[in-house]
């Protein structure tokens, strides 16, 4: 096995059965089609669930709303982005010769990205127990801090409040498309809520500002629906 797999599998203190499911979480769409998008929406998923049971534990006078704003900013890009780099990640990531003459192994979205199929990847190989036990040692030096519900709030987790406010499913997002090179791309971002059969587009740099583009378009139709 490659000794930066090794190497990254001592710092993650997880040994992967399958090392082709770790490979594909470091490989980036710019590198090969066997890339690390999927694994990314996964590990998005695990590390929410994860990180609300941390926060579940530790912030156990915290209402709901504020618990998902303080969420919300533990799982935002830049501290993924972070923690990416105290991991190593910079180092194993693979990339196509366009994203590397960019710099895109010290790009914020990509790292973050890359981190989050980690998860999915360590998910995958070995269940949530070890899914969750390396979220919990990836953020142990992370503060959980109640000010955090203090600070204000994103698009995405204004819309969810706003939703679950009215007993409503939270919004589907899907990347409708994609525009430019591997290593400058935009992403076309869907938002939609199925119960007001409404759905709107935004477009960022990565998936994340893709979504919260659509969700501010969302929330800026929903305040002319309200009286």
């Amino acid at each position: 096995m490659d000794h930066k797999l090794l190497e990254l599998q001592g710092r993650l203190q997880y040994r992967f059965s399958d090392s082709g499911i770790l490979v594909r979480a470091l490989s980036h769409r710019s590198f090969c089609g066997d890339h690390n998008e999927r694994l990314e929406f996964l590990g998005d998923a695990v590390l929410n669930l994860a990180v609300a049971g941390l926060l579940y534990e530790r912030l156990n006078l915290l209402p709901e709303g504020d618990l998902s704003r303080v969420r919300a900013n533990l799982v935002k890009q830049e501290t993924l982005h972070q923690l990416a780099i105290e991991l190593g990640l910079p180092n194993a990531i693979r990339l196509g010769d366009g994203e590397v003459r960019s710099g895109g192994s010290k790009r914020p979205s990509i790292l973050a990205d890359a981190l989050e199929a980690v998860i999915g990847a360590v998910y995958l190989d070995g269940g949530f127990l070890a899914a969750q036990a390396l979220v919990q040692r990836l953020f142990k030096a992370v503060e959980f801090n109640p000010t955090m519900a203090a600070i204000g709030k994103d698009a995405k987790t204004e819309l969810q409040e706003w939703l679950q406010g009215r007993k409503m499913k939270l919004p589907h997002y899907r990347v409708v498309g994609t525009m430019g090179a591997a290593h400058q791309q935009s992403f076309d971002v869907e938002c939609e809520i199925m119960e007001l059969n409404l759905a709107e587009r935004g477009i960022g740099g990565s998936r994340r500002a893709g979504e919260q583009a659509a969700a501010a378009a969302m929330l800026q139709t929903l305040s002319h629906r309200e009286p």
